[in-house]
């Protein structure tokens, strides 16, 4: 399994978001429950987006289970960047 760093930035329907995070959270706790979401959250300032910290065994996985997001299924995702990323410090570097 590698790890991907994913960026969303968010549109600007603030109201369809707030109406859709119930089952965005579900979906990622889903991810969570099943190991392939290592943590995430929304960015603290502008613009609107987050980061979800991913384990797939490669970019095609990443791409699947983003496309599942009810985020990404209702368009309010504006821009997505995913980045394989190597964890060398810290509780999720161990065992690496």
């Amino acid at each position: 399994m590698s790890t991907y760093a994913v960026r969303y930035t968010y549109d600007e329907r603030v109201d369809v978001r707030d109406a859709v995070r119930p089952a965005h959270r579900a979906y990622l706790a889903e991810l969570a429950d099943r190991g392939l979401l290592l943590g995430s959250g929304p960015w603290a300032d502008e613009p609107a987006g987050a980061l979800l910290v991913l384990e797939a065994a490669d970019e095609a996985a990443i791409d699947a289970l983003l496309d599942d997001d009810p985020f990404q299924r209702e368009g309010l995702v504006a821009a997505t960047d995913v980045r394989p990323w190597s964890i060398v410090i810290g509780p999720w570097a161990a065992g690496r």
